[in-house]
């Protein structure tokens, strides 16, 4: 590949126009081979049978397949580092932390995928590290019962291996919130929890800023998730999950193959082991994803611990006696600081109600970084991760109460590791008051769901055989689309590899691309698209977010019937 830069081959704006689309037609080249490329790893992946996406080496220690009931996930113990011993810090007498990726259209790995990673930081701080990962498919019939009292297991499983003494369990996004299920399961306990753009508060957001929480009011409910589940045989597919995170920010989207396409023989590597990620699409239990839509994204049980995590135990977040670390972002459009504390006032009622539970309560806020940045940003890994896992046993000392966790700007690594904890009261955890409507959206989801279960779902599931599934499966705009660029759908494809490096001959190498005017033109035009993304989505928002109230809030009908529907 190519490593150098555009030249122009003479300072006159005919050389600078040829060298200009010289370098075009390379990058073009070199951008289609990369997108040739990630269908060839997802191929691979997937025959493989799409293994976690782990940087460091591990052993498993226990099977959710042996346990009752049965699930897909799995316990691994991260035995050495990829790159370097990082496993050589690891004390005798410290504690272990447990990792919990999300399963939320993607594999596992995203906690560990890379060297600088929450993986690699708690082995720089010494600790053992365990790792839960899940496989793609789930078992036949798998509840979110299962899966919580899995995770329940785990804890107990980790913790004998170290003398009975309390992992530090990790959860990412959706790991976290199922880690807090499992905390608050029949009292499990952990030494702390740190839950990292984990939403608990699912109707909370800004206004005109985080409309997903506004979507089972457009789709109905929770019903289309039973219908895709009984076209799936039983199976809900992640790739839909991850195309709605992908249509939340669009100009997202147009940056990240911009930026491929401005610099390829620099982003190429870091584009393709993202996408390797990315594009890794596992699949929930039907049962599993109707009782998270229900029950936490449309039905916001979760503070009102209503939650029916199994026949013996349901999810009361009060209950809850493990100290917390509450790590979100201002720049999270997903699971925004109003998700990830609002229900800390719906819970406790004031901050002595806190202390008087004898809860701990840490939070720290990032302004700008998005969503996936939380769990994948080398900086915040070393900065704020490595700092809460610097400061646990502190944490963990801290008398009871609401804490916020200010780490110190410094220029050095070491330095930034220096944090303080000042107290806050849960009466100051102020955010904008949901719209009003979520009551009477969930009201109609039990109306439609009631009606699709008994009416359309029996048909639908007796009359979809395995091959079609499959082939649904295989034709969702998000495998199609990265497809596409494989031989196997489009042959021509495959002159792609000899194309960029016979254009890379012809490349001259002694002006930067900089420096060239017509680039300069082309970088002005993709920030102008750029920017014209984000003004649709920003009006397409808030158009959602008035269509939203002006249709709920005005159907008192509703209101007044939810006392005759069920929870």
């Amino acid at each position: 590949m190519n490593t150098t830069t555009i030249a122009s081959g003479s300072s006159a704006p005919n050389g600078a126009f040829a060298a200009y689309w010289l370098d075009l037609l390379w990058r073009s080249a070199e951008t289609a081979d990369t997108l040739r490329q990630r269908a060839a790893n997802m191929v691979e992946h997937d025959a493989a049978g799409m293994p976690p996406l782990l940087h460091f080496e591990s052993e498993q220690i226990a099977d959710g397949h042996d346990l009752q009931p049965p699930c897909n996930y799995r316990l691994l113990r991260v035995t050495r580092c990829g790159t370097d011993a990082l496993e050589r810090h690891v004390r005798k007498d410290a504690p272990p932390v447990m990792v919990v990726d999300p399963r939320a259209g993607h594999g596992p790995g995203i906690g560990g995928f890379k060297r600088d990673s929450e993986v690699g930081m708690a082995l720089l701080e010494g600790y053992p590290v365990y790792f839960v990962v899940f496989d793609p498919e789930p078992v036949e019939g798998q509840t979110l019962g299962a899966v919580i009292r899995t995770l329940a297991v785990f804890i107990d499983l980790v913790a004998s291996h170290h003398g009975n003494q309390r992992p530090i369990v990790y959860g990412n996004c959706q790991g976290g919130w199922a880690l807090m299920l499992a905390l608050s399961h029949c009292r499990h306990r952990a030494a702390l929890a740190v839950l990292n753009g984990s939403p608990l508060s699912y109707w909370a957001g800004e206004h005109g800023v985080n409309p997903m929480r506004l979507l089972g009011g457009f789709t109905g409910g929770v019903w289309p998730a039973h219908w895709i589940s009984d076209l799936g045989g039983g199976t809900f597919d992640g790739a839909w999950l991850v195309q709605n995170f992908e249509a939340l920010r669009p100009e997202g989207v147009f940056r990240k193959y911009d930026t491929l396409f401005a610099q390829p023989e620099a982003e190429r590597d870091r584009f393709l082991e993202f996408e390797r990620w990315w594009n890794g699409f596992y699949f929930l239990g039907g049962q599993e994803i109707l009782a998270i839509a229900r029950d936490l994204f449309v039905g916001n049980l979760l503070e009102d611990g209503k939650v029916m995590v199994d026949e013996h135990c349901h999810a009361d977040l009060s209950s809850v006696r493990t100290p917390l670390v509450i790590f979100s972002s201002y720049g999270d459009n997903i699971t925004p600081p109003h998700q990830a504390l609002g229900w800390l006032p719906a819970v406790y009622a004031s901050t002595e109600a806190l202390v008087a539970a004898g809860q701990r309560v840490v939070y720290l806020t990032h302004k700008e970084v998005g969503h996936l940045g939380i769990f994948v940003s080398t900086s915040v890994a070393r900065r704020e991760h490595r700092a809460i896992l610097h400061h646990a046993q502190a944490i963990e000392r801290l008398e009871p109460g609401l804490y916020e966790m200010l780490l110190e700007d410094a220029p050095s690594p070491e330095m930034a590791l220096r944090a303080r904890f000042e107290a806050r009261r849960v009466e100051d955890l102020q955010f904008d008051p949901a719209p009003a409507g979520f009551e009477s959206v969930k009201v109609l989801s039990n109306v439609l769901e009631r009606a699709y279960a008994q009416w359309v779902s029996p048909s639908v599931s007796a009359s979809i055989p395995p091959e079609v599934g499959r082939l649904w499966r295989a034709a969702h705009p998000m495998r199609v689309s990265r497809m596409l660029w494989s031989e196997r759908m489009t042959p021509m494809l495959a002159w792609l590899p000899w194309a960029r490096a016979g254009l890379a001959q012809l490349q001259a190498k002694d002006l930067n691309r900089a420096d060239n005017p017509w680039y300069r033109l082309e970088r002005v035009g993709a920030d102008t698209a750029a920017q014209a993304w984000i003004t649709w989505r920003t009006l397409r928002d808030l158009w959602a977010e008035m269509a939203f109230t002006q249709t709920y809030a005005a159907w008192p009908a509703w209101k007044a019937e939810r006392g005759n529907e069920p929870s």
